[in-house]
């Protein structure tokens, strides 16, 4: 029986359930209670109990596999949680299956500690948002927090207490797949996108709707070479800490529970076996208190990289600051011998078990193993009418205007319209990749939303036009979680479906055209180098133009495109990424001018790929081209295309159009902690009510190194009716001026400083000023 003072100021709800849980389960209660002496003492008093196997056992963390399919205690994996050789499962989906082996942990295992469940919830649960890359282009840091958050809810609901997520990974190189999971190519907005992210997940713990964020991949695994997932990265520290680092921190800044360790080298040392990244930065310098995760056999794969066998490779890995082996088992199988080989040390052993341990009582574990167990929860707080009409404005949200000539857009409900494309009728496609928990089928496609918005107003007729690729082989190697999204290759000759789509197209008033990537084609191990729309795709919308009617191409993408000859020829490109399990819907909310789109890139797009890496914050070289020029000979540019984006960072329209006017400063000259008040006045000149992302960017033109043209630091989105104006003020201090130098010492120099404000990076207002310190 526990006795009353060791659960002293317990909720009562915690009370029954805590009373329950050591009735079921025996000696739970001998673990003192989540509450005795504080965490530290109920940590220490817990572990001087386990045994050593137990230890190393809460540093395991297998896939569920097939597990899910049989009963808990007759799997391999319910036999080694009752052994107390599993801290944690992730793959295992559903309240029945996550209850049954987290019974067998708190009430068959010897030490009775609960669980960790994870999943990849990376951008919503069974309701989907917009692949990460497209949330970033709301620039709504509310909406993506409350993403976030519904996918807490629903995740929690459904028994999973830890997230895979986010991803925050600087990313330079639309070649690499991984884009899609990211927030884009700027550290500031990383950063913001980051918090907000950490903040819906884990709020402060205490309600069963929190679960524990993950930020990876630590570190600079966005800036793999040649975009190749898994490849070699290599830069300086200079580079690091001012362009890649800043996200990561700002996660742990914000409180993250976990890190999850990059699969590629750092200063040619495995992220996952690299100590200067995983102690010296992140827990001595950067003050992290949660616990690290590898990445899938993370630590196996330091073998391929040449450091040694499993047993050198796994004690690397605790070494370095590894608290937890994703599927490896190196820890569970090396880790005993290594001690009595005096390898390693029982201290280190220590410290991993105690950070995963203390990640569990932060979550409420030990006080209710079963917090996340929720019946009632699972039949009525997932796929909700509510969190579906969020994630249908969030993605509406997301959608970028890239052209729109002579007001193509918005369609009339009245149109004949006709809907022609591999994607238009799709539904598989909408959520995107790594869309883990989604029922896919239950997506609502663009012919859907289309039919659904126009009623019996409009016509619309569909076909499908072509398949997706002319290389069906190349469709067999785009898989997601290493299967097909079972879309049927149409069996009938490219000329029939094209004839079939030009008949319709000819009927009609205005052509749709739902082309581009399919969800496969990008995400984990999907890179690419050709970054076209493909060749048949392309032909299509050749033949669809030639019928001259208006062609709105809507695109669907995981990544940058090179658009050269659709931005050249057609009148009207919506940039819908993969919006989620809404997206049909919240298509049709743009197309028909109920939302007027808002989304701003955070990629720039490439002319073509020989551009790439290209990223608007970069340095100047000692030649440079002056801006809007090409060519000159001796100057750093190429011979066949200019050093312009397609699109620039921070680009997208509406169907208003914004003018910015009167930028001023409060002051040209400042001194030490003063703050800078920079303004312009912002005026909706179109005929929508709309909203514009206004971009503050600064310029230090003299530093102790080379400083990049402009960053990103400071954004804010204003909504403004037709023809209203409204005054746009940024407060800059000191802190927006920092950066770190050669020494990595991080602070501001004193000198001139251009202040630019706008609607992207390249369309700015600019002034001047001075600041001394």
């Amino acid at each position: 029986m526990i006795k009353r003072n060791a659960i002293s100021g317990y909720k009562r709800a915690a009370m029954l359930c805590l009373l329950i849980t050591a009735v079921v389960a025996g000696t739970y209660a001998q673990t003192g209670g989540a509450k005795s002496g504080g965490m530290n003492t109920f940590i220490s008093n817990l572990m001087s109990k386990m045994t050593l196997e137990e230890k190393i056992g809460q540093l395991n963390l297998p896939s569920a596999g097939e597990f899910t399919t049989g009963t808990a205690t007759n799997s391999d994996i319910g036999k080694n949680v009752k052994e107390g050789r599993v801290g944690g499962l992730f793959n295992i989906k559903g309240v029945d299956k996550i209850k049954a082996i987290q019974k067998v942990a708190v009430e068959e295992s010897r030490m009775k500690i609960p669980m960790l469940f994870g999943m990849d919830v990376i951008h919503g649960y069974e309701t989907t948002f917009p692949i990460p890359l497209g949330l970033s282009c709301t620039w709504n840091m509310r909406s993506i927090e409350q993403s976030a958050r519904i996918a807490a809810v629903e995740a929690s609901a459904d028994g999973i207490s830890w997230t895979f997520s986010p991803m925050v990974d600087i990313a330079r190189d639309p070649r690499w797949g991984r884009v899609s999971e990211g927030n884009g190519e700027d550290p500031y907005l990383g950063s913001q996108i980051a918090k907000a992210m950490i903040k819906g997940y884990q709020g402060d713990y205490s309600q069963p709707t929190n679960i524990m964020a993950c930020v990876k991949h630590y570190a600079l695994y966005g800036a793999a070479e040649a975009g190749r997932d898994y490849n070699t990265v290599d830069m300086s520290h200079i580079r690091m800490y001012n362009e890649y680092f800043p996200p990561y921190k700002a996660a742990v800044d914000a409180g993250v529970g976990s890190v999850m360790a990059s699969f590629n080298v750092v200063d040619g040392i495995p992220a996952t076996g690299n100590k200067w990244l995983l102690t010296d930065v992140l827990r001595k310098q950067w003050g992290f208190n949660g616990f690290v995760v590898t990445d899938y056999t993370g630590i196996n794969e330091m073998i391929d990289h040449g450091m040694g066998d499993l047993q050198a490779v796994s004690a690397l890995a605790l070494k370095a600051g590894v608290d937890m082996d994703m599927v490896g088992e190196g820890f569970l199988k090396t880790l005993k011998q290594s001690l009595e080989e005096k390898k390693i040390t029982l201290a280190e052993i220590n410290t991993a078990c105690r950070n995963v341990l203390v990640a569990k009582y932060k979550l409420g574990l030990f006080t209710d193993p079963y917090k996340y167990c929720n019946d009632q929860r699972a039949k009525t707080e997932i796929f909700t009418p509510e969190h579906r009409s969020i994630a249908r404005r969030i993605a509406a949200e997301s959608f970028v205007l890239l052209k729109n000539e002579k007001e193509t857009l918005p369609l009339k409900k009245t149109s004949k319209i006709a809907l022609i494309g591999p994607l238009a009728d799709a539904a598989n496609n909408m959520a995107g990749t790594w869309s883990v928990a989604t029922v896919q089928d239950r997506s609502i496609s663009v012919l859907a939303g289309l039919k659904a918005a126009a009623g019996d107003k409009a016509a619309v007729l569909y076909a499908k036009g072509c398949n997706l690729t002319e290389d069906a082989a190349l469709e067999e190697r785009a898989t997601m979680f290493g299967k097909t999204l079972n879309r049927e290759r149409d069996t009938r000759t490219p000329e029939v479906m094209k004839e079939e789509a030009l008949k319709i197209a000819n009927e009609a008033d205005v052509i749709v055209a739902a082309m581009g990537e399919s969800a496969e084609f990008s995400g984990e191990s999907s890179s690419r180098t050709d970054l076209d729309i493909p060749g048949r795709q392309q032909d299509l919308l050749k033949a669809l133009l030639k019928t001259g009617k208006p062609v709105v191409l809507v695109l669907f993408t995981g990544r940058p495109l090179t658009l050269n000859w659709e931005q050249q020829h057609l009148p009207a490109i919506l940039n819908v990424w993969f919006g989620g399990s809404e997206a049909g819907a919240a298509i049709a909310d743009v197309l028909f001018g109920d939302v007027n789109p808002s989304g701003k890139l955070t990629m720039s797009f490439p002319q073509n790929v020989g551009q790439i890496p290209l990223y608007y914050a970069h340095l100047n070289t000692g030649r440079p081209l002056p801006e809007g020029k090409w060519f000159q000979k001796f100057r750093s540019n190429y011979l066949d295309v200019s050093n312009d984006p397609l699109y620039p960072f921070g680009y997208g329209i509406g169907y208003s159009a914004f003018t910015y006017d009167n930028l001023s400063l409060s002051s040209k000259s400042l001194k030490g902690n003063q703050t800078l008040k920079a303004s312009v006045t912002l005026t909706n000149s179109g005929k929508y009510d709309g909203a514009e992302v206004v971009q503050l960017y600064i310029r230090d033109l003299v530093g102790s190194v080379s400083r990049p043209v402009k960053e990103l630091k400071g954004f804010q989105k204003i909504g403004l009716k037709a023809g209203e104006s409204t005054k746009v003020t940024f407060e800059i201090t000191p802190e927006d001026l920092k950066f770190y130098n050669s020494q990595l010492k991080y602070d501001w120099e004193p000198g001139a400083f251009e202040i630019m404000i706008g609607g992207n990076s390249r369309d700015v207002k600019k002034e001047q000023v001075n600041w001394t310190k």
